[in-house]
């Protein structure tokens, strides 16, 4: 009978505990199949992992930057929620704005433009900006 409590026990846990994906998948392709361009994210990500509620973690060789229309800084460790056409909650990117650094705060993909958003404000910019996976540079 312990050993029955125990199985339920067991069971009641997991299905509490968000499931974490860690995918073969390349993080570039999910981003994709999620409505962005495959560029957003470096080529140095040596891996990812996204939770069945959208939350996800994606690691980087170091942090690093790439030159957009604005100079962007790629942190090691990068974290948000991922949904069709959106991520919120999101740490770890950096862009600067003049002379001044801003996080970047949520990411939304439209057809043909992708939004970024840094607190209040926003900047939407051509998605084909984004379309080729670009190397970081250290």
């Amino acid at each position: 009978m312990a050993s029955i409590s125990i199985i339920f026990l067991s069971l009641a846990i997991l299905l509490e505990a968000p499931l974490a994906v860690s995918s073969t998948e390349d993080v570039h392709d999910l981003l994709s199949r999620y409505g962005f361009p495959r560029g957003l994210f470096p080529s140095s990500v040596k891996g990812y992992s996204l939770s069945e509620n959208g939350n996800f973690e994606v690691h980087m060789d170091n942090p690093c930057y790439v030159q957009f229309d604005d100079l962007v800084y790629y942190d090691k460790k990068i974290t948000g929620r991922l949904a069709y056409e959106s991520i919120s909650d999101l740490s770890g990117i950096q862009t600067k704005k003049h002379f001044l650094w801003v996080p970047v705060t949520g990411i939304r993909a439209a057809p043909g433009y992708v939004q970024f958003l840094v607190g209040a404000l926003s900047e939407t910019l051509p998605a084909e900006q984004f379309d080729a996976v670009r190397v970081c540079e250290g």
